[in-house]
């Protein structure tokens, strides 16, 4: 079957999946979406004997369908390799009672390297098949994460260059280090006088300026997106969904077909669409249950049924969370409107001009897959001291917002069935937040001496990808206005 991705808002034309990955974002703004979402090809017995690879080989094959399988087992072997400090890729680690699936196993040490290591080879292998001549210039806007694992996997790409924006003052001091210190001579990095709705709406802006694109395309660029708004990003994420359900089975802790829930810390609403995803494909997910920090805009949406981000912004412990604008959720939006892309067009319209939009209670009642919980920042320093008091396991903040959404839950619904907490990012990325809540006695210690302790506590090797940067220069000081991002991205371009 031939997959093709059209627009959420309906007015670009469909293209194959290496057009809508080069793209990043439709022509109308719109995010690509799968015409038909595939269903697995393999059974889950079958799933059970494969390898990490193997099975995102046999996930991505139904929706990369205009790659040919050698160009496609060429990127996954190229992605998934001794960049990961696991053989596994993502393993899964139970504590008390629940399966914590760990994706920070990368080489920066989140999720988004799932994901991020990928995409480049996805995105170079597109460009051959399209004969595009232009250089590719990544723009990108993070909340901490994707910008590092971005930088990482297309530092000296051949034929790319990526350009990051950061909010100044909303990431961890471990986060933004990973970023200033990279190298690699097509990479660039600026700070914004902003927050990461900030940061997001500028670059969503560069995205839809035609002038901009006719100034790039004549100097011999063009855009693409490394942020989860590009499908290239998406569904690299829906295989981990996949390979936990075939692990829980092949340890014996799911009987095959029986259903499991799944617990995702959610920001930008990418990887939970994924894991809906996975369920569309055939996978026997219950319930996908949203968990949100004090940010809670997604908490309301599925409690209410209107989506509002005026509201304030709260810097907290989990800043990849730190978000109003969860750009992925058009695409559940777009699905349970019945693909009706006037009105998702007029819903989107309404959130950029009032800063709101409301669904209608037939749009509502699709949203029964879905669960939404909060966590508030006392209950997340909670949540880490609980468990590693309790089993010796050490949550990072992200994860521990999922963990206590969880616990609440269950308690309140008694549903008991095995669940799978996405786990997005290893402690050691937000060491001071993580020891303090264990015990306030850490505070007075530096970044790295509290590294060190962690470490000691929980009985792991501090990462490869901290080590790197304990003396690393800083290579990237730029900090920008809001308004100054475009002007800084033709500097780079020299246009």
């Amino acid at each position: 079957m031939n997959i093709m991705y059209k627009s959420t808002r309906g007015q670009a034309d469909a293209v194959p999946s290496s057009q809508a990955i080069l793209k990043g974002l439709a022509e109308d703004g719109g995010l690509y979406v799968p015409e038909q979402i595939p269903e697995l090809d393999v059974t889950l017995a079958q799933l059970k004997d494969m390898s990490y690879q193997e099975t995102a080989y046999e996930v991505m094959k139904l929706f990369l369908t205009d790659f040919t399988d050698e160009e496609l087992k060429s990127c996954i072997r190229r992605a998934y390799d001794e960049k990961f400090d696991t053989q596994e890729i993502a393993p899964l680690r139970e504590a008390d009672g629940v399966w914590y699936l760990e994706l920070f196993h990368g080489a920066t040490i989140a999720f988004k390297d799932m994901a991020l290591s990928i995409l480049p080879h996805l995105l170079t292998t597109s460009a051959k098949k399209n004969k595009v001549e232009n250089e590719i210039v990544i723009l990108t806007a993070t909340s901490g994460d994707t910008g590092k694992a971005a930088l990482a996997g297309f530092a000296d790409v051949p034929g790319t260059r990526i350009i990051v924006f950061y909010p100044k003052d909303g990431v961890s001091p471990i986060q933004e280090k990973q970023m200033v210190t990279q190298k690699g001579k097509n990479t660039y990095v600026a700070g914004i006088r902003g927050n990461f709705d900030d940061a997001q709406s500028g670059v969503k802006k560069m995205f839809g300026d035609r002038k901009l694109a006719d100034e790039m395309n004549r100097a011999g660029f063009q855009f693409s997106s490394a942020n989860s708004i590009n499908i290239g990003r998406l569904v690299p994420q829906v295989v981990y969904y996949v390979y936990a359900y075939a692990r829980l089975c092949a340890k014996g802790a799911l009987q095959d077909g029986e259903m499991m829930n799944v617990v995702v810390p959610t920001g930008n609403f990418g990887n939970i669409l994924a894991a809906y995803y996975a369920k569309q494909m055939g996978i026997p997910i219950a319930k996908l249950i949203c968990a949100s920090n004090d940010n809670k805009v997604l908490y309301d949406f599925f409690a209410t049924g209107e989506y509002n981000r005026n509201r304030p912004f709260i810097l907290t412990s989990s800043p990849s969370m730190d978000i109003l604008v969860s750009s992925n959720l058009e695409r559940l939006i777009y699905r349970i409107a019945g693909e009706d892309a006037a009105a998702d067009r007029a819903m989107m319209q309404s959130l950029a001009a009032d800063g709101r939009y409301e669904i209608t209670a037939e749009m509502k009642e699709c949203l029964a897959d879905f669960a939404g919980g909060y966590a508030s920042e006392e209950e997340v320093a909670a949540e880490i001291r609980r468990l590693y008091e309790k089993t010796g396991y050490v949550l990072d903040t992200h994860t521990a917002v999922a963990s206590c959404v969880y616990r609440k839950y269950r308690q309140e619904q008694s549903d008991e069935r095995v669940t799978v907490i996405a786990s997005t990012a290893s402690p050691y990325k937000f060491t001071r937040s993580v020891m303090n809540a264990i015990d306030e006695k850490y505070d007075g210690m530096s970044d790295f001496a509290m590294v060190d302790e962690l470490s000691r506590i929980s009985g792991t090797a501090v990462p490869r990808a901290i080590e790197e940067i304990r003396t690393a220069p800083v290579l990237h000081d730029a900090v920008v206005e809001k308004d100054g991002m475009k002007e800084f991205v033709k500097k780079i371009l020299s246009i």
